[in-house]
C-alpha cells in the first residue's frame, strides 16, 4: 500500500476532501458513544446509573436526536482538522525523511510526525471542540438550550465569558493528544508495513482491521515517548483517558450554564480540576465513560481508514491512474509515480502526437 506521504498521486485538495470525508463519516456513525462517552465524563445526573442505563435516561429525556448533539459542529470540525492533520502529516514526514534513504522512516520519526500534525490541527480548531461540548451537555430541547446553533453558541460564550474561554482545557488536550495521534499513526504504518500485500491485494476488510488495531495499539502507547515496550501491555492502553476527562470537565464548566454546566465537581483549573474529581468520585472517576469511549474506539477508526482508501480510490481513478474506482489495479503503462498534472500533460502530448 502507497504511504500516504508518498503518494503523489492526488492533489492537495483532493487529500482534504479524502480525510474530510473520512471524519465526518466515522463521526457520525459512532455519535451516540460519543454523546454517553462526554455526559459521563462531565458527570452529568442521567450518567450516575451505569452504562446502560445512560442510554435509556437520555432517549427518555431528550429523545433519540439528543444522541447526535453536538454532531453538526463536531463534523464541521472535522474537515478542517483532518486537513490540516493530514497536511500537517505528509509535510513533517517529507521534512524527517531521510534524503540518502527515502521512505525508511523509523518509529521515532513516525510519532514525531502524528503527533505534530495532530497538535497543530487541535490548536487551531479547538473552540469548535470547547463548543461541541457546550453543545452536548445542554438538553436538546430548543426551550431549555442555552445555544441555538454554532453561531449564536460561539457568540455567547465570546460575550458572556469572553475570548479565553473557547480555549478551556487546551493544556490537558496537548499532553493527551500527543501520545495518542504518533501511536496511531505509527501503529498503523506498523501495521501496514508488516504484511507484504500488493495494492491490488487489498481488501476492504484488511483496511478496515488495520485502522482498528491502529486505534486500538495508540491507546498503549501513552507515555510512548518514554517507554515504548508499552504497547506490549494491555494494562496501560487507557492511562491517556483522564486527560480527556479533565478537559471536558473544563469546557463544560460555566457559570453562566444552568449546574455549572452539569460539572459533577466544583474546581479552578486543570490541577483543581483533577483534585476534586479524585476526591468526590475516587481515581476511577477519572475514567468514566470509558466503556463508550471503548466501544468507539474501533469502529470509529475503522471507518475513518476505510471511508479514506475508498475516497482516495474514486480520486486515483478520475486522475487516470487506475482501472476502475472500486480497486488499486493500476492502468498499464500508466506511471504511477507522476503527479495528477504531470500524467495529464503526458497524456495529452501523447494524444497531439498521436494526431
Amino acid at each position: 500500500m502507497v504511504k500516504p506521504a508518498e503518494d503523489e498521486r492526488l492533489t492537495f485538495l483532493q487529500s482534504v476532501f479524502c480525510g474530510g470525508i473520512a471524519g465526518v463519516l466515522s463521526r457520525t456513525v459512532t455519535s451516540p458513544l460519543e454523546v454517553v462517552k462526554v455526559l459521563s465524563q462531565v458527570g452529568t445526573p442521567e450518567t450516575r446509573f451505569g452504562f446502560l442505563r445512560t442510554f435509556n435516561r437520555i432517549y427518555r429525556s431528550e429523545g433519540l436526536k439528543a444522541f447526535w448533539k453536538g454532531n453538526g459542529i463536531s463534523c464541521l470540525r472535522l474537515v478542517p482538522y483532518s486537513a490540516i492533520q493530514m497536511a500537517a502529516f505528509h509535510n513533517l514526514v517529507a521534512v524527517l525523511d531521510d534524503a540518502h534513504m527515502p521512505s525508511n522512516l523509523n518509529a521515532k520519526s513516525w510519532m514525531v510526525a502524528g503527533s505534530g500534525g495532530n497538535l497543530i490541527a487541535a490548536l487551531l480548531v479547538y473552540p469548535a471542540d470547547m463548543l461541541k461540548t457546550r453543545l452536548i451537555v445542554q438538553n436538546v430541547n430548543p426551550s431549555f438550550s442555552n445555544y441555538h446553533g454554532i453561531i449564536h453558541g460561539f457568540r455567547k460564550i465570546w460575550k458572556t465569558e469572553g475570548f479565553v474561554a473557547l480555549y478551556k482545557g487546551l493544556l490537558p488536550t496537548f499532553l493527551g493528544v500527543i501520545p495518542f495521534a504518533g501511536g496511531s499513526f505509527l501503529a498503523y504504518e506498523i501495521l501496514d508495513s508488516s504484511i507484504a500485500m500488493s495494492p491490488s491485494d487489498l481488501t476492504p476488510m484488511y483496511m478496515f482491521v488495520s485502522g482498528c488495531l491502529a486505534a486500538a495499539v495508540a491507546k498503549v502507547v501513552f507515555l510512548t515517548y518514554f517507554c515504548c515496550i508499552l504497547l506490549e501491555k494491555d494494562e496501560f492502553k487507557t492511562l491517556s483517558f483522564p486527560f480527556d476527562t479533565i478537559r471536558k470537565k473544563m469546557q463544560a464548566q460555566s457559570k453562566t450554564l444552568p449546574n455549572n454546566g452539569g460539572v459533577d465537581v466544583q474546581f479552578k483549573g486543570m490541577t483543581g480540576a483533577l483534585v476534586q474529581t479524585v476526591k468526590v468520585n475516587g481515581i476511577t472517576g477519572l475514567w468514566r465513560g470509558l466503556s463508550a469511549n471503548l466501544l468507539k474506539i474501533a469502529p470509529n477508526a475503522g471507518i475513518m481508514f476505510l471511508s479514506f482508501e475508498y475516497s482516495k480510490r474514486i480520486f486515483l481513478f478520475y486522475n487516470g491512474f487506475t482501472e476502475s474506482p472500486f480497486s488499486h489495479v493500476p492502468k498499464l503503462y500508466v506511471d504511477q509515480s507522476m503527479s495528477p498534472n504531470e500524467l495529464r500533460h503526458h497524456a495529452m502530448k501523447k494524444k497531439g502526437y498521436n494526431r
